[in-house]
C-alpha cells in the first residue's frame, strides 16, 4: 500500500481557512484561554523552580574564650546563656498572649 503523496502548503492554508469558516469567534477565545492556561500554568512552575534554591548566606558566630578559664567560669558563662534563651522564650510568649488577646481566641 502505497503512502499518500505530501500536501503542498497552499492545500494546509486552505483547509485552515476551510476550518476556521466553521467556527465562530467564542469557540476560537474559548480555544486560545483552553491552550493559554496550561501554557501559564507550566511556565510558573518553571520560574518557581529557579527561584530560592539555594540557601542563602549564613552568619556563624564563634566566642572567643580564654584558655585558662576555670570549670567555675564555665559554667556561670553557660547559665547567662541560659537565663538569657529563657528570657527571649518568655518574652516571645508574651507577645504571642498578647496577640492572643488581641485577636480574641
Amino acid at each position: 500500500m502505497p503512502l499518500p503523496r505530501p500536501a503542498s502548503p497552499r492545500a494546509l492554508w486552505s483547509d485552515l481557512r476551510a476550518f476556521a469558516g466553521e467556527r465562530s469567534g467564542v469557540k476560537w477565545i474559548a480555544a486560545v484561554f483552553a491552550i493559554l492556561m496550561p501554557v501559564v500554568i507550566v511556565v510558573g512552575f518553571i520560574v518557581d523552580a529557579r527561584t530560592n534554591v539555594l540557601p542563602g548566606e549564613q552568619v556563624i558566630y564563634a566566642e572567643s574564650w580564654s584558655a585558662n578559664r576555670t570549670d567555675a567560669e564555665i559554667v556561670e558563662a553557660q547559665q547567662q546563656r541560659e537565663a538569657r534563651k529563657q528570657e527571649i522564650a518568655d518574652e516571645r510568649q508574651r507577645q504571642f498572649q498578647k496577640l492572643e488577646r488581641r485577636l480574641g481566641l
